[in-house]
């Protein structure tokens, strides 16, 4: 492999970690990182560093990043995904095409966002989803995170589609338990895509 960093298409179903170890056996290589970790039920854009390549990944993980995502409306998750025990919300009104592009714009610009707690951050040394694990809520407060774009692909209640190109940091997971939270119905995401990752993009992503 004559480039140092690249992208890959991570199919949904493997962590992030675990396309990466399969790509150190088959390449043969002794160091091998990533820069902006994808969730199981997530695809799309993965971008690896090889050897010398690592110390790249730092200033790509803060590049703007692309993704394809999909909600289910009028149910929350306790993953705020797919994963998580679904609670139906009793007598959620449907929202407006309207409304949804009022509540979506909203989002756009420098806003705080409370991380989910089924994540990889660690509270005290500890990653929070292994506290979740053991029944405990950990307190993640909300960060400054930035949404440079965000639209309505498609809506069919209980579903919609949007794209979202946000800066480092966003947990596009959060963004659809917000969207719902704020329309007053309750969401969780149901499918994401990362189609771009700076200058990587889908089209040129190496499958594995």
């Amino acid at each position: 492999m004559e480039e140092n960093v690249f992208a890959i298409y991570k199919p949904k179903g493997p962590t992030s970690a675990a396309a990466l170890n399969r790509l150190k056996k088959s390449l043969g290589v002794k160091k091998i990182g990533h820069a902006g970790t994808l969730d199981p039920l997530a695809r799309g854009v993965l971008v690896v560093g090889i050897n010398g390549g690592t110390k790249q990944l730092t200033q790509i993980v803060q590049k703007k990043k692309e993704y394809l995502a999909e909600i289910r409306l009028g149910m929350t998750s306790e993953t705020d995904d797919e994963e998580g025990e679904k609670k139906m919300i009793e007598g959620a009104q449907k929202p407006t095409r309207k409304k949804i592009l009022e509540i979506l714009k909203s989002f756009q610009g420098e806003t705080l966002q409370r991380p989910p707690i089924w994540s990889a951050l660690k509270v005290k040394g500890k990653e929070a989803y292994k506290l979740a694990r053991q029944g405990q809520k950990p307190d993640l407060p909300p960060r400054p995170i930035l949404i440079k774009e965000i639209s309505l692909l498609d809506y069919r209640w209980p579903d919609l589609k949007m794209r979202v190109v946000t800066g480092p940091g966003v947990y596009i997971r959060s963004l659809a338990r917000d969207i719902g939270e704020k329309l007053g119905v309750g969401g969780y995401l149901t499918d994401l895509e990362r189609i771009r990752v700076g200058q990587f993009t889908k089209e040129n992503a190496l499958r594995i």
